[in-house]
């Protein structure tokens, strides 16, 4: 499979680390009165989706970035790879 690096371009995903679910990036408010529940959701409870899923890739073997990669599951086509710190700025600008 290749990801392509938004900065870097082509790469093979084995100079990558897979990390699970991009909803990771936006952590729950550990000063929530619900803070506890928030994050026992955030730490355990995932989806397992068929289809489209945003994911979390670490370029381990590589500049050490973070990426965000839209993958087909089923048929392990990227459809798009973003920077995770981009991706976070406009998470944290829509709140």
């Amino acid at each position: 499979m290749i990801i392509n690096h938004p900065l870097l371009g082509p790469r093979d995903a084995q100079e990558f680390t897979y990390l699970g679910d991009a909803s990771l990036i936006d952590r729950p408010d550990w000063s929530a009165e619900d803070a506890n529940e928030q994050y026992y959701a955030y730490a355990y409870l995932r989806d397992n989706p068929a289809g489209l899923h945003r994911e979390l890739w670490f370029h381990e073997q590589g500049d050490r970035s973070w990426l965000v990669v839209t993958r087909n599951t089923l048929t392990h086509e990227i459809t798009r790879v973003e920077l995770a710190s981009d991706v976070a700025r406009l998470a944290g600008r829509s709140r």
